[in-house]
């Protein structure tokens, strides 16, 4: 296959990734590969805006691959993505890369590497006693207050990468600093990155009625059936919004309608934190939606793509 193997479509929640990008992959006639850090656990649907099966047009991959009680790292991610991808380019496929999660998606199409050397004992137990006790935003507040540019990189809700950044800090390494040049890095696949763009306002009234389309289509029975079989605040599952928030319902320590607005306002600060992201990616060529329809943004993806390739 000459020139570009990859289209990746991405975007803050909520913008529209999931449509065009299946607009895309219809067109082309290949699969959406899915870079999202919580769509990949089984059973979790409704609270991370999977497509639902019935209504897929093309094929989706990466999603519900392990049971929310499961450890995934970005690593795993890394190695089972790049086999999504690698298989569909051995057809002679453009495998479109779909989602929000920037350091998934780099995993994939950029060389990289990961820290190593996981700990054990008491430095580890007591930064993660602050999360239990205190709340991970405390915890993250406290990254935040002693390395900025690391705390700007993870999620507050990512407890355990808040943890090892910590670690870092404590050895006298910076977690951003390790990944320093992470946009820069040597491409593993030659990729063209999209990046779905909206005024704020908006967004955030994109983002609110998500937010309240999800309780409507069952996010409290969806959390509710997953706490059954086990899914806590403990694992990285549980701390996902719209997770944490409605198990806290569930256990009595708020009502439905403050963890609603909880929800809505912790996805829009996360939707900032995805456009910082992609923003220092100059790879990015941003559409504009409200500018721009679904099936143009398609088209212009396409002829990009075909003007490359031929």
């Amino acid at each position: 296959m000459r020139g570009l193997s990859v289209v990746c479509v991405v975007g803050p929640t909520a913008s529209g990734k999931s449509a065009l990008a299946e607009l895309v992959a219809t067109r082309l006639g290949s699969s959406v590969v899915s870079v999202d850090a919580m769509q990949v656990y089984r059973g979790m649907d409704v609270g991370t805006a999977k497509t639902p099966v019935a209504e897929r047009r093309r094929p989706l991959l990466m999603v519900d691959v392990v049971d929310p009680d499961e450890d995934y790292s970005v690593q795993r991610f890394q190695t089972d993505a790049r086999d999504c991808v690698d298989a569909l380019l051995a057809e002679g496929l453009t495998p479109v890369l779909c989602g929000g999660t920037g350091l998934y998606l780099n995993a994939v199409i950029d060389e990289m590497a990961f820290p190593v050397g996981e700990k054990d004992g008491g430095v580890r137990e007591r930064y993660e006693r602050i999360a239990a006790d205190r709340g991970a935003d405390a915890l993250h507040a406290l990254l935040a207050e002693r390395d900025p540019e690391s705390a700007a990189l993870i999620h507050p809700n990512n407890v355990r990468r808040v943890v090892r950044a910590l670690e870092m800090s404590d050895e006298g390494v910076s977690y951003a600093r390790h990944h320093e040049g992470l946009h820069e890095r040597a491409a593993h696949y030659p990729a063209r990155i999209w990046g779905l763009s909206w005024p704020r306002e908006d967004l955030y009234a994109r983002i609110d009625a998500r937010v309240d389309q999800m309780v409507e289509a069952g996010l409290v029975e969806e959390v509710r059936a997953l706490a059954v079989r086990g899914l806590t605040t403990d694992v990285t599952a549980g701390q996902a919004i719209g997770y944490k928030e409605i198990l806290e319902v569930l256990s009595g320590r708020i009502e439905l309608e403050e963890a609603v607005e909880l929800v809505k306002r912790r996805t829009r600060r996360y939707a900032k934190r995805q456009l910082s992201w992609f923003r220092h990616d100059g790879r990015v060529r941003w559409l504009e939606m409200g500018e721009v329809s679904l099936e143009e943004a398609c088209e212009r993806i396409v002829s990009d793509l075909e003007r490359r390739e031929g």
